[in-house]
């Protein structure tokens, strides 16, 4: 291990803590020295390496196998392989590797703990060894499927790596297991000191033992898995989301002084000015577990603003016909009073979800990112700064703005925490899980009054800047000719947008072979009346589909893309690990 000197450790004590994202250790190999393993602080100083393997925006964001960039949702100027259902099988993945390391770490200091002469004194890091085991074990699950299970500490090269693949539901059950036994020895959000926010608490575990759980169970339903464990699996998602809600430690972000902003301004929330009513982390109760980045000790490092605003990521057409009519209704149903008006740029944005305009750019209207900022956070910014109109003139014509910062940075250095795990998810988890729990294969619902006590979750997100918006209840379906089941998913779809959830949503709901290989859309072009202004900046050269411009075609996708292939070398060292099925 890399010996870190005493200034270096005052400095990791005093701020890594409270920053896990700005950590600086060396995987800690060597600390089974029998000296090192003497006092609570060397068990925690141990397990702060565990928070630099979580996502961040690096591999959520930005390309990743779980980002968006490899669903149906986004494109850019060049296709992702991925998502076009071409990839090969690889020489190495540092996936599969990187994951197996990690896990090593955590069973290292699970190990050594069985030797603590006082265990409730290093509990807490016991728990947060099996929160990230579980972790890793849940990334090669989704990845992978079957994997081989290991407990304890042994090199990825060790004789015992030879083994078999374990079947998926073993790994599960370790993961659920880890957490279940995880739980109690963490402290409630509300109960973690200062110098530790950030840590691992009670409510992320019950939190991500919902996704996983929702996870597995679905994937199972969709898959004609066993009945008996799907519901088991579906009760656990749902009790465990519950228990999150019930603890009252989280809430939805919605300032009032943001109003129907307030979405938008959650992904750029800084400790300095960020938004116009200078609002700071400390009042978003709505991350329960985050990678934590400051402009000064931690800045994100990657160029976040530049990839995320306007042209860079191309968003198809698909999401923004997603987002409903301003009366709970999708745009294209017959009862809607929204509807959608095509006969400006502008129109389109209309009387839709407000998170539409929170999250893409309306053409015509003016934006602010990190060069062309906000000087007063007033209308005054408007006559004050040359900040001109927006159009697009490349790419699909839907362009993203989530994740841009509207404040005066250096590119690199904004600092906004990235949400591994939301309040908003947890609440979409149980509605989903409720429903599923509640809804044969076919979306038949058969205790509409379980479902619409779990619906007022749902609404609580949908309404956050929709607060005039009808809720979903089964009756509003029944009403409006709605399926239940695609409108529960379109809410997860768009608000968890650009979050890394998409592509792992249709492999475990089985329909990214009917989603997946759809050609990527853009907006509906015309160059005559109200468009004159656009056309005149930007000339597409995309041939049209239905009008709207056709950004990628010829994508496919197979039943082996539902899982990755294992790399070749790993099928060299252990020829008992066999390969997935079609690769």
């Amino acid at each position: 291990m890399k010996i870190v000197n005493t200034i270096k450790t005052i400095l990791l004590l005093s701020v890594v803590v409270i920053l896990p994202s700005c950590l600086d250790l060396d995987p800690q190999d060597q600390m089974s020295d029998a000296n090192l393993w003497q006092t609570p602080n060397d068990y925690k100083l141990y397990a702060n390496q565990f928070y630099e393997w979580t996502r961040d925006f690096s591999s959520a964001v930005y390309d990743g196998p779980h980002s968006d960039t490899r669903s149906d949702l986004m494109t850019s100027s060049s296709y992702n392989e991925y998502s076009k259902g071409i990839n090969n099988i690889p020489v190495s993945d540092g996936n599969y590797t990187g994951a197996y390391t990690k896990i090593r770490y955590a069973n290292i200091l699970l190990q050594k703990a069985e030797s603590y002469p006082n265990p409730t004194d290093i509990a807490r890091y016991v728990a947060e060894a099996k929160f990230f085991r579980a972790y890793e074990y849940f990334d090669l699950l989704q990845l992978f499927g079957d994997v081989i299970v290991v407990t304890e500490p042994i090199d990825i090269t060790d004789p015992k790596m030879n083994a078999p693949r374990d079947d998926r539901s073993k790994v599960v059950d370790l993961i659920i297991e880890d957490l279940k036994q995880a739980i109690p020895d963490l402290p409630k959000e509300n109960a973690i000191a200062t110098a530790d926010k950030g840590r691992v608490s009670q409510g992320a575990a019950q939190a991500f033992l919902s996704r996983v759980a929702l996870y597995e169970g679905t994937w199972q339903k969709f898959r004609t898995g066993d009945v008996t464990r799907i519901n088991d699996l579906l009760d656990i998602a749902a009790e465990s989301a519950w228990e999150v809600i019930d603890s009252k430690q989280y809430e939805i972000f919605k300032p009032t002084e943001l109003g129907t902003d307030a979405y938008k301004y959650l992904f750029i929330l800084e400790d300095v000015q960020s938004n116009p009513a200078n609002i700071k982390k400390d009042k978003n109760k709505e991350y329960i577990f985050s990678r934590r980045h400051d402009e000064v000790i931690a800045p994100i490092g990657k160029n976040i603003t530049k990839n995320c605003f306007a042209n860079v990521q191309w968003v198809t057409r698909k999401l923004a016909e997603m987002y409903l009519g301003a009366d709970g209704l999708p745009i294209d149903n017959a009862q809607s009073t929204a509807g959608v008006d095509y006969s400006t740029p502008d129109n389109e944005y209309a009387k839709r979800d407000n998170r539409m305009t929170n999250t893409l750019m309306a053409p015509g209207r003016k934006y602010w990112n990190n060069n062309a900022s906000h000087t007063t956070w007033t209308d005054a910014d408007k006559a004050a700064f040359d900040n001109k109109d927006f159009y697009p003139t490349s790419g699909s014509g839907y362009n993203n703005q989530k994740w841009a910062t509207e404040r005066n940075v250096k590119d690199e250095y904004e600092g906004y925490d990235f949400p591994i795990i939301r309040y908003a998810e947890v609440l979409l988890n149980y509605a989903e899980a409720v429903f599923e729990r509640n809804a044969d294969a076919e979306g038949n619902i058969m205790d509409a009054s379980k479902v619409d006590a779990a619906l007022v979750y749902l609404n609580e997100v949908r309404q956050r800047v929709n607060p005039n918006m009808p809720g979903l209840t089964t009756s509003f379906a029944t009403t409006h000719n709605l399926k239940m089941r695609e409108e529960i998913r379109r809410e997860r779809t768009v608000e968890l947008f650009n979050e890394g959830f998409r592509i792992d949503d249709l492999k475990r709901w089985k329909t990214a072979e009917t989603e997946m290989p759809e050609n990527m859309l853009g907006v509906k072009w015309n160059t005559s009346g109200d468009w004159a202004t656009w056309a005149g900046k930007w000339s597409p050269s995309y041939s049209l589909e239905d009008g709207c411009l056709l950004i990628e075609t010829n994508r496919v996708w197979s039943n082996k893309n539902y899982l990755y292939p294992l790399p070749s070398d790993q099928r060299q060292l252990n020829p008992n690990i066999g390969q997935n099925p079609g690769w």
